[in-house]
């Protein structure tokens, strides 16, 4: 049976393609979300995708997520620097989320440097424009195989849940 993943798009990635091109990209949320269907289906894997702007509704994303997919990669844009929230429901649904940004947080503001998220996440890319969808779409695959095939890597062991 292939995977089931979420993708998960935070606030204001609505707007990607016309939102500072020179940081986030010239491509649109949906240009993005072709893309990841593509890699998506060479992977075998079935893939659904949401976005808004509300971090309650992201919450409650997340919390559907754990009653049928296996794992989720997820953009949480600005919330990422400001949400426990967000971190909580992570945490407590039991399935790998892995943390994406379009650009490389740690080369911009300050504030940009803290992420809730990374400490509950097997994993984190950034910097590599819509690529890092990609690379964290393969991540979690990996991350999937190796938990299914009881294998536990030393940067996954504090994450993975059976």
């Amino acid at each position: 049976m292939p995977y089931q993943i979420l993708v998960l798009h935070g606030p204001n990635l609505n707007l990607l393609g016309e939102r500072e091109p020179e940081v986030y990209g010239a491509l649109t949320l949906d240009e993005i979300n072709r893309r990841i269907e593509t890699r998506a289906r060479e992977a075998s894997a079935d893939v659904r995708f949401f976005q808004s702007n509300s971090e309650g509704a992201l919450v409650d994303a997340l919390h559907d997520a754990r009653t049928w997919a296996d794992g989720v990669v997820a953009n949480f844009g600005a919330y990422t620097h400001t949400s426990v929230a967000l971190r909580d429901a992570i945490s407590a649904i039991k399935i790998p989320v892995v943390e994406v940004h379009l650009s490389n947080v740690h080369a911009r503001e300050l504030f940009r440097h803290h992420s809730f998220m990374s400490a509950v996440c097997p994993g984190v890319v950034m910097g590599f424009g819509w690529q890092s969808y990609i690379l964290g779409f393969d991540g979690l695959i990996y991350t999937l195989d190796a938990r299914e095939a009881g294998r536990v890597t030393p940067g996954l062991q504090t994450r993975l849940r059976n």
